[in-house]
């Protein structure tokens, strides 16, 4: 087998190959052998059909069948043979296709860059410090208590925050327009949920009485035909309810799969709770500066098939996610473009990283993380054992250590500083994970 190739640009590949003619012939006629063995023609008895007579009928579709297949194995023998490292499948022009004469075709591709990763000293990481306060706590309590609201009759004029009952009619132009009206509408004052002014409209109502709300729909208005429009509601309140927020006792905590302990021991699993989610946090925005810094550090020029594939990939995911008869290739591709492009870069440089380190992933850390996951389980024992006896979520546990690993082995040069802030500042979201 013959093979040359020719750079065309720093990662495309044009590779010329030619198999031998005797290679592919010997393998067609392997083929009409196979054929006359079970093929059935009539006036011929089952394997005894001449091969002329099976040369004559089948020989082209083998043909077609074999060039196609040794097009397949060759190119995989050409890119170990000359050591080359495909980032996608090749775009293929057959050059001879003649029978009797050697097979020759092109083969156009991409390769993955080769890359030296290096850097890490001008890496600069921000790395915070913080714990779960006793007014932390508090407050997260509170915010526990809200999410479990409930809402009882009162005998007085609607407040902000209370929750009013309301049928409601609206029209345009003096028509009741789609979507416009409902009847015991449950609305909570103040929460923003409709047009302005709807609510504001409402405080100081009482139930039984009806108050007609002269608004404007906003001018970026999702419906197009009442975008900036003007309308007229008519409102009936049915119900005034003052909000009630549930008392620390047995009951809520039940709520919370917490059955003992009383109020101490709900505290105590809610810090918990809430220092798990400290220290991932912490240990993600170090991540992200980690992995922001090493693309900085190491311009990279990526393959356009691998960044084709993560687009598609994050379409299905996208998909998956909103749903809505969506169908991924109705998806724009530039809306994941530049997300896949870098989910790429990374890949290859932190595959870089493992590789020049010689990283594994370091069983006990492994051991650790499973033994954290489970801790937020009521039952952290069946949760550890489902983990080593699924292979999938093993290896997905031992992916995330060894990126940590990663992240360790570039703080070790980065320059780290540590920076006192409060819990708030620390869990408060730094965008998106990017990775």
């Amino acid at each position: 087998m013959q093979v040359s190739i020719e750079a065309t640009t720093a990662l495309e590949r044009r590779m010329t190959i030619g198999v031998p003619a005797e290679r592919i012939e010997k393998e067609v006629d392997k083929r009409l052998q196979q054929t006359a063995r079970r093929v059935k023609v009539p006036g011929f008895r089952p394997g005894k059909v001449p091969m002329t007579v099976v040369r004559q009928r089948y020989e082209d579709s083998a043909r077609q069948e074999v060039l196609g297949d040794v097009i397949q194995s060759s190119f995989y023998e050409a890119v170990v043979q000359e050591k080359l490292n495909p980032a996608g499948a090749p775009s293929v022009e057959p050059k001879v296709f003649e029978k009797g004469k050697d097979l020759e075709y092109i083969a156009t591709f991409e390769v993955f860059p080769e890359i030296d990763v290096a850097g890490f000293e001008t890496i600069e990481v921000e790395r915070l410090q913080s714990d779960v306060a006793d007014a932390d706590l508090d407050k997260m309590l509170d915010v526990l208590r809200k999410q479990n609201i409930s809402y009882v009759d009162a005998d007085r004029a609607a407040q902000n925050d209370d929750q009013v009952v309301i049928d409601f009619v609206g029209k345009k132009d003096g028509e009741a327009f789609a979507g416009g009206s409902a009847k015991g509408t449950q609305l909570v004052l103040g929460s923003g949920r409709m047009i302005p002014g709807f609510e504001d409209g409402l405080v100081g109502a009482k139930a039984g009485e009806e108050r007609v709300l002269n608004l404007s729909f906003p001018e970026e208005y999702h419906n197009k035909d009442l975008a900036g429009q003007a309308v007229e509601f008519t409102v009936t309140v049915t119900k005034v309810q003052a909000p009630q927020l549930p008392e620390l006792n047995e009951e809520f905590f039940a709520q919370f799969g917490i059955s003992e302990g009383g109020e101490a021991g709900f505290r105590e699993e809610v810090r918990k709770n809430m220092q798990r989610e400290l220290k991932q946090a912490i240990k993600t925005k170090v991540k992200n500066q980690v992995m922001d810094g090493l693309l900085a550090a190491n311009a990279i020029e990526v393959p356009k098939a691998a960044i084709e594939s993560e687009v598609n990939r994050l379409r299905q995911q996208a998909v998956q996610q909103f749903g809505g008869g969506l169908k991924a290739d109705q998806l724009p591709a530039e809306l994941f473009e530049e997300q896949a492009k870098r989910r790429v870069s990374l890949g290859l440089i932190v595959a870089e990283v493992v590789k020049k380190f010689d990283l594994k992933p370091d069983e006990a850390r492994v051991k650790a993380m499973i033994e954290e996951l489970a801790g937020a389980y009521q039952e952290p024992e069946q949760v550890v054992s489902w983990y080593y006896k699924n292979d999938q979520q093993m290896n997905e546990v031992r992916s995330v250590v060894l990126e940590e690993q990663v992240v360790d082995t570039v703080l070790e040069k980065a320059k780290v500083t540590d920076k006192q802030v409060s819990y708030e500042e620390a869990v408060k979201a730094a965008g998106a994970e990017q990775e």
